[in-house]
C-alpha cells in the first residue's frame, strides 16, 4: 500500500513507506526476559526457575538482583530505557501525529514524515538510492522478491535460498528459509522450493578469531552449485543474516558477503540481508551492510528501530526493486498490507528512538567501545571449558565444550550461576551470546566478562 508524501517533501525521492510490527517469540528466554524487564528497572529481587520451568518471579527471601542485562533482552533494547525523557518524547511525537498535515491514513496504514527524515539522515548517507517500503519478517521479504520477478516477466523465479543455522523469525516464510533444526523439526518442511547454503562456522579453522575470520570466503562458492542445480532462471533471492546472531554469533569470513553479492549479480538474483539483530548500531554503524560495504537489494529491520518500546519493523528496498512495482501493471502496486502497518504509536516510538541515537551518539559509542569489548571477551580464552571466543562490534560468543551426553547443560549452568551474581546472559546451545545495550560502558563490560569467568571457574 502506498504512502503518498506531501508536496515539497525534501525526501520524496525516497520510497513510499509501509511498516508493520514484528514480535519475535523465543520461548523460555523471552518469557524470562519479559517478566524480569520491569524488575531490572526497579531492582526487584528475582529468582531463576528450576530447569524445565519458564517463569521467573519476585522472591523476597532470595535477594538476587539482576544488575546487568548482557543479553540486551534478545538483542533488542539498545537504549535500555535509559533516558527519563524517552516516554515524554514518545508522548509528544504521538500527539504531534494528530496534525493532519503530517499523517496520511490509507486503509489503516499511517506514518510520520519526521521519523523517516531522521531515518534517512541516520542510515542512508552513503546509499541515497535505497528506498523504504513493505513490512517486516521472513514472509514479507519473500513476497516482495517473488512479486519483483513476476512484475518483470520472470514469474518462474520462485526458489528462495537461505542458510543453515539461520534465524529469520517464526512465520512460515522465516522458518522455511531459516536453518535452525528445532524449528524445522517442530513444524515440518514448511514452504516448498527452498534450499540452504552451508553455515560458515568452523571451529577448527576459526577458533578464537578476533573479528572476521581469514578462512572461509570460499564457502560462498556453494551458492554457485545450488544455483546451477536449480538453474539461475528459477532462483528469486538469497536471504542471509550478515552476522548470524541467534545461533551463537557466527561472523562472516572476510570476502564472504562480497562473493554472495557478486554471484547474485551474475545471475539476476536478489540479495536480502536480515538485519533485525545487526541493524541500528550493533556493529557501530546504522546497518551491517554499511559496516561490510556490501549493498543488498533488501534489508529487513525491527528490534532496534524502537529500542523495544513498541513492536515495529520494516523492509528497505533499493530503487530498482521499488521502480519495478511502481511501473508495473495498473492497480495496487504492492498487493499486501497489515492492519497495524505503520501504526502511529510505533512511528512515534521510532522517531523518539532515532532522535536519541543521533543526539546521544549511540552508534559512535558502540563503535568506540568495540575494541575494548573484544579484548574483554577474549580474556576468557583459557578459562575452564572455553573452546572458542568470537566477536564483532558489540556482539560476542563464548562457546563451551559440551558435557559428554549432556549437550547445552554446561551453558545453562553458567547462565544460572551468572544470574545468581546479577548478570543476565543468553544461551544458544553450548554458547553464551553477549550483546549488551549500546549505552554500555567499560566498567560494565568488565563486569560482564568477569562474572562469566567467575561462573566458569565454579562449574564442572
Amino acid at each position: 500500500m502506498a504512502f503518498q508524501r506531501q508536496s515539497g517533501d525534501p525526501f520524496d525521492h525516497l520510497a513510499d513507506i509501509n511498516v508493520t510490527p514484528l514480535v519475535d517469540v523465543m520461548l523460555v528466554l523471552l518469557i524470562i526476559m519479559m517478566l524480569i524487564a520491569p524488575m531490572l528497572q526497579q531492582g526487584v529481587a528475582v529468582t531463576l526457575p528450576e530447569a524445565g520451568n519458564t517463569v521467573a518471579k519476585p522472591d523476597t527471601q532470595n535477594q538476587t538482583v539482576v544488575a546487568i542485562d548482557s543479553a540486551n533482552q534478545l538483542w533488542v533494547n539498545g537504549l535500555q530505557f535509559s533516558k527519563g525523557e524517552f516516554a515524554e518524547r514518545v508522548k509528544a511525537a504521538y500527539a504531534d501525529l494528530g496534525a493532519t498535515d503530517k499523517v496520511l491514513i490509507d486503509l489503516g496504514c499511517s506514518s510520520h514524515n519526521a521519523m523517516w527524515e531522521a531515518n534517512h539522515l541516520l542510515m542512508f548517507k552513503a546509499s541515497l538510492d535505497w528506498l523504504t517500503t513493505g513490512a517486516v519478517g521472513g514472509t514479507r521479504r519473500g513476497e516482495i522478491a517473488l512479486g519483483y520477478h513476476r512484475v518483470r516477466g520472470e514469474g518462474q523465479r520462485t526458489r528462495l535460498i537461505g542458510r543453515e543455522r539461520a534465524y529469520h523469525g517464526v512465520g512460515f516464510g522465516g522458518i522455511s528459509v531459516g536453518g535452525m533444526t528445532p524449528n524445522r523439526k517442530t513444524f515440518g518442511a514448511m514452504l516448498p522450493g527452498v534450499d540452504h547454503l552451508p553455515h560458515t562456522h568452523n571451529l577448527e579453522k576459526m577458533a578464537f578469531t578476533r573479528g572476521q575470520p581469514e578462512w572461509g570466503a570460499h564457502l560462498a562458492d556453494e551458492l554457485e552449485r545450488i544455483v546451477a542445480l536449480h538453474d539461475p532462471s528459477n532462483v528469486a533471492a538469497v536471504i542471509v543474516e550478515p552476522v548470524q546472531g541467534s545461533t551463537g554469533v557466527i561472523v562472516p569470513p572476510k570476502g564472504y558477503l562480497q562473493k554472495l553479492r557478486s554471484i547474485c549479480d551474475k545471475h539476476g538474483i536478489l540479495l536480502i540481508f536480515d538485519e533485525v539483530i545487526t541493524g541500528f548500531g550493533r556493529l557501530g554503524k546504522a546497518f551491517a551492510a554499511e559496516y561490510f560495504d556490501v549493498l543488498p537489494d533488501m534489508v529487513t529491520f525491527a528490534k532496534g528501530v524502537t529500542s523495544a518500546t513498541v513492536p515495529m519493523g520494516g523492509v528497505i528496498v533499493r530503487k530498482h526493486v521499488y521502480d519495478a512495482f511502481m511501473t508495473g501493471p495498473d492497480g495496487i502496486e504492492l498487493f499486501h498490507g497489515y492492519t497495524y502497518s505503520g501504526h502511529p504509536l510505533a512511528a512515534a516510538a521510532g522517531e523518539a528512538t532515532l532522535a536519541l541515537y543521533h543526539s546521544e551518539g549511540i552508534f559512535e559509542n558502540a563503535r568506540a567501545l568495540s575494541p575494548y569489548f573484544e579484548e574483554a571477551a577474549h580474556s576468557l580464552r583459557g578459562a575452564p571449558h572455553v573452546v572458542d571466543v568470537r566477536n564483532l562490534g558489540l556482539m560476542a560468543a563464548i562457546e563451551f565444550a559440551p558435557r559428554p551426553g549432556k549437550p547445552t547443560t554446561r551453558a545453562y549452568d553458567t547462565f544460572v550461576r551468572c544470574f545468581e551474581y546479577g548478570l543476565l546472559t543468553r544461551i544458544s546451545g553450548d554458547t553464551i551470546a553477549c550483546s549488551p545495550p549500546l549505552i554500555v560502558n567499560k566498567a560494565q563490560i568488565d563486569q560482564i566478562f568477569g562474572t562469566i569467568g567467575k561462573a566458569l571457574r565454579e562449574i564442572d
